[in-house]
């Protein structure tokens, strides 16, 4: 989904930078209450994942490409606000040292896979959490749903976005079918890889991953006093 200079106008690229510029001043002030001496190492290990994930393009249409985005797992493995900072990261990196996505299109890469994917695929795995058994072992499932919904939501973001400002000579009924059947199968494949990812973590070290915090806390207390009961 990396989108190219030139594929938007001017203003919307514009506005779409200026939010991508708020959403990731925010994050840097949300990220110091998430981070910590567990999370911080794994913070780096989950942008060089999603960096690698991200480096396996291939083409949708109009100059646009699909591949893995990774917002949805770095927000269940290292938190919401660290995740976009993650998936910010890499976006930058790929545009400026490797010409993957438009340096004036950065802003709506960023507003695209570090916000969009982040925010929908939390807020989805956050929300199932709520309605499942209180267990460690519904994060996984939970969070390849938010991983599934979140691809086509971004396809779905940028749709809008072509709609009010794009300027390729591509009718929006082909790019939206183009757009929202491609990435719906895409995220499949981000479900899948973010539960095994997400499963593997938590079958070792539970407490590495920052979406089990509150199922594994609310474990503890229910122990706790059983035990001094005992």
């Amino acid at each position: 989904m990396h989108v190219p200079d030139g594929f938007l106008d001017a203003p919307t690229s514009i506005a779409t930078g200026a939010v991508a510029v708020v959403a990731v001043g925010v994050a840097l002030r949300g990220a110091r209450r998430e981070l910590d001496d567990k999370t911080a190492p794994l913070a780096g290990l989950v942008a060089a994942f999603v960096f690698a994930t991200q480096m396996l393009n291939f083409p949708v249409g109009a100059g646009t490409s699909g591949h893995l985005m990774g917002g949805a797992l770095a927000a269940v493995l290292v938190g919401p606000w660290t995740g976009v900072l993650c998936v910010s990261v890499v976006l930058i990196v790929q545009s400026l040292l490797f010409a993957d996505g438009g340096i004036t299109a950065l802003g709506t890469n960023i507003l695209l896979m570090a916000v969009t994917t982040v925010v929908v695929g939390w807020f989805v795995t956050r929300v199932l959490m709520k309605v499942l058994p209180k267990r460690v072992g519904t994060v996984a499932p939970a969070a390849a749903v938010g991983a599934f919904v979140s691809v086509p939501a971004a396809a779905a973001v940028f749709t809008a976005l072509y709609f009010v400002g794009g300027t390729a000579d591509i009718s929006l009924a082909t790019l939206t079918t183009a757009m929202l059947g491609w990435h719906t199968v895409i995220g499949l494949g981000e479900g899948a890889i973010t539960f095994l990812a997400v499963g593997a973590i938590l079958a070792v070290r539970p407490d590495l991953v920052y979406a089990a915090r509150s199922v594994i806390a609310e474990r503890d207390l229910v122990i706790k006093p059983k035990e001094a009961a005992a």
